[in-house]
């Protein structure tokens, strides 16, 4: 082969290479806006974040609020996935969304499979109980007594913080975690632990319940949205929600579903 027809060669070669370079770079950022939409997947059973009205059959909330913002400041359509929180790490992990939102709790687990955009609220677990009971179930040690019925949502890290710290009192996995503060109301359970932000809502939402000392919580967690493993996706998301927390959006949002 002549050195023309062998130059021609390497250069085709290095072509291919740079095409199959630039293709393998598209990030999942780029291929979003390509598509024209963001994939949320959500729960919709857990207020204030994420709720599907039985009426309208559409999600809102404060997450949801923040995704369709999300999805805007990306220029495309917010279409948000039904999932549960049993089903929340083989939907992510199958790729049914881009972006998990709705109350997700930041944790190792999660974060081998994804990654987590910076915190927007300090949360952790604390009991909620009938106000008539709440000086009954201060401490871990108090609730955990074969005699105290602990009520938990299936799936997530209430139900595995329950099932750590807790070896005698026993525990209801109650599917419905819409309806599962009304069983605390009619006696069927005696206290949850959940986020300490859902037992304020709740509390409110429920004149017999008491949020019990929801600024001392047992653990320390942070919520945050979980992302695919992209890093440019990552630092668009990052630097989109480090804005909405320094102008004001964020709190804006959080207002309306909190106050």
């Amino acid at each position: 082969m002549g050195f023309r027809l062998r130059l021609l060669a390497v250069i085709a070669v290095a072509l291919i290479a740079l095409g199959s370079t630039a293709r393998a770079a598209e990030s999942r950022l780029d291929a979003i806006i390509a598509a024209g939409v963001l994939k949320i997947g959500t729960t919709g059973d857990y207020k204030p974040f994420s709720y599907q009205n039985p009426e309208t059959k559409q999600f809102e909330g404060l997450d949801i609020d923040m995704m369709t913002d999300l999805a805007k400041a990306l220029g495309v359509k917010a279409e948000f996935v039904k999932t549960a929180w049993p089903a929340m790490m083989a939907d992510f992990t199958a790729d049914k969304f881009d972006v998990a939102a709705g109350g997700v709790s930041i944790n190792l687990d999660r974060q081998k499979k994804g990654f987590f955009s910076i915190p927007y609220m300090v949360d952790g677990k604390t009991p909620i109980a009938r106000c008539a009971d709440k000086d009954k179930f201060q401490t871990l040690a108090e609730i955990d007594k074969p005699g105290v019925r602990v009520i938990e949502n299936p799936g997530g890290t209430n139900e595995r913080f329950a099932r750590e710290n807790l070896k005698q009192a026993p525990i209801e996995i109650y599917k419905d975690n819409v309806t599962i503060f009304d069983q605390i109301v009619a006696g069927k359970a005696d206290v949850m632990i959940t986020d300490a932000s859902e037992t304020m809502l709740q509390a409110k939402l429920h004149k017999e319940l008491c949020s019990i000392h929801p600024d001392h919580a047992f653990n320390y967690a942070e919520k945050g949205y979980w992302l695919q493993r992209d890093i440019a996706f990552k630092e668009f998301v990052d630097q989109w929600l480090h804005l909405a927390l320094k102008t004001g959006d964020y709190q804006r949002i959080a207002d309306k579903w909190f106050k």
